[in-house]
């Protein structure tokens, strides 16, 4: 059964371009709906256009108008899950009880979740603990950042020759990877 997404990204939308591609070779039964940006200048957008995908750029300010500039504007279109790739904003009450919402984490959830922990600083954080495994998690998105319940995780090991940087670069294909297999598993209806 294919799937509707929705995808809300703020950056440079690799992971959005992940998702694109398994679309167009077939590897995931799915459309993309709507890509929604809260960063006019995100390069996201332009791959969304590239691929003749509808784009939104979100322009109020605040968790609530937010909320509510969202749930007006995905109204009107089918959209059977939202992924944030790369979104950064937290999510309002409206849409989490409209829609299924799941988000991407470069971490094994709990360690190192929670505001403020995305990208390198979590990438770095791991590297200051002297952690020996990281990874990436896909879980459902609540009214708290990084606290909904785990989809899927999938663990890369550290070395200790890895920087924040490295340790990047091996989370970020693992979780395309997960994301993919997790979408799967949505459009045949197993989570």
């Amino acid at each position: 059964m294919s799937i509707n997404l929705a995808v809300f990204a703020s950056g440079s939308g690799t992971t959005l371009q992940a998702i694109i591609d398994s679309i167009e070779t077939g590897k995931l039964d799915a459309k993309i709906t709507i890509v929604v940006s809260n960063n006019p200048g995100a390069y996201a957008l332009e791959r969304a256009r590239k691929a003749n995908i509808s784009t939104y750029v979100i322009t109020s300010k605040g968790i609530e108008n937010i909320d509510s500039e969202l749930s007006e504007v995905l109204k009107d279109y089918e959209i059977d899950l939202i992924v944030l790739a790369g979104y950064l904003r937290k999510i309002g009450d409206k849409l989490l009880e409209k829609y299924r919402i799941i988000n991407t984490h470069p971490s094994l959830l709990p360690k190192f979740g929670g505001k403020g922990m995305h990208g390198m600083h979590v990438h770095q954080a791991v590297i200051d603990a002297k952690e020996s495994e990281s990874g990436v998690t896909v879980h459902f998105v609540n009214g708290e950042y990084d606290s909904g319940s785990i989809i899927r995780q999938t663990t890369v090991p550290v070395l200790e020759t890895d920087d924040a940087e490295s340790l990047s670069a091996k989370v970020q294909k693992a979780e395309k990877i997960q994301l993919i297999e997790v979408l799967n598993n949505f459009s045949k209806g197993v989570i």
